[in-house]
């Protein structure tokens, strides 16, 4: 795995639509012209036509080794539904997600469970994504077990170190349940259930949208830390453009199911050329109330 490059750098073209396409090196996960519709029920009574929704329209998206992409959209643009498609949880209308140049629809066995352990998920919902009736331990030993075959010994080990690299004392917090547990003390538990696969690549869908600022930015520091660490890549699934600014190699702007602007963060960020991320920058506020913003 190659070492995390640093914000700006190996910058790609920019894009009006569609997002990146298909050059250089195989990457480790790859949206191809994918696509997803939803039928919905149509108008004109009894014997109304079923109608389609397309929630992502022919969308192509890269994660390299150690690249953190931002995904930047908001709610209703699409950029969750295509976070599903690269997890393999739903499949594409149309187009294909690629892992390591192979079609996910056609993985079977060890293939498959390849991709299951090197592809994991941060979830926006700390409460609602652990097993609230599991210890904090039972929870992070689930995929040392199933994933990576860990006996109950190795396991408990592996168990505290991850705690541990997660700023949770384990003596502390092993045996506690998700409703004792602070929001960010629960995205910790997180992040430590998703490294316990030893993934390539972790899908962080909104992860620090339901904490506050404070906690967020201590996850932000930590998720930081491990992808320096462990040479990870991010796919950063965020309407919060302070995520992007902190963290992210790469964006994509995504919009009505369809990605209008895509660039290296630094371009982006400071040299929009859509309108509509002209206006998600515009309603991003200030940090500094004394600087004044001059896009």
């Amino acid at each position: 795995m190659t070492a995390p490059r640093l914000p700006g750098e190996a910058d790609t073209a920019r894009l009006p639509a569609g997002g990146q396409q298909a050059t250089g090196p195989v990457p480790l996960l790859e949206a191809r012209a994918v696509g997803r519709g939803f039928a919905q029920r149509g108008t004109g009574g009894l014997w109304r036509a079923r109608q389609t929704q397309l929630a992502v329209d022919d969308v192509s998206l890269q994660i390299h080794p150690g690249e953190v992409v931002a995904l930047v959209g908001e709610s209703g643009s699409g950029k969750t539904t295509l976070g599903r498609m690269l997890l393999g949880l739903t499949v594409p209308s149309s187009g294909q997600v690629l892992f390591r140049g192979q079609d996910v629809t056609g993985l079977r066995g060890e293939a498959w469970q390849r991709f299951r352990r090197e592809v994991q998920v941060v979830f926006q919902d700390t409460g609602g994504s652990l097993n609230p009736r599991q210890t904090i331990g039972q929870s992070v030993a689930l995929p040392l077990r199933h994933n990576r075959g860990l006996d109950a010994v190795a396991s408990a080990r592996e168990v505290d170190a991850l705690l541990e690299q997660v700023g949770l004392p384990p003596a502390h917090f092993r045996h506690r349940l998700p409703h004792e547990l602070s929001g960010g003390q629960r995205q910790r538990v997180g992040i430590a259930r998703a490294l316990a696969s030893q993934p390539a690549v972790i899908v962080a869908d909104e992860p620090v949208s339901a904490l506050d600022v404070s906690i967020r930015a201590q996850i932000l520091r930590l998720m930081a830390e491990l992808q320096r660490e462990r040479g990870l890549a991010y796919l950063f699934i965020t309407h919060d453009l302070g995520v992007v600014r902190a963290l992210a190699d790469r964006v994509l702007v995504m919009t009505g199911g369809r990605v209008v602007e895509s660039g290296s963060a630094d371009e982006v960020l400071e040299r929009p050329q859509h309108a509509y991320t002209q206006r998600l920058l515009a309603a991003t506020p200030v940090p500094d109330p004394v600087r004044q913003r001059t896009d």
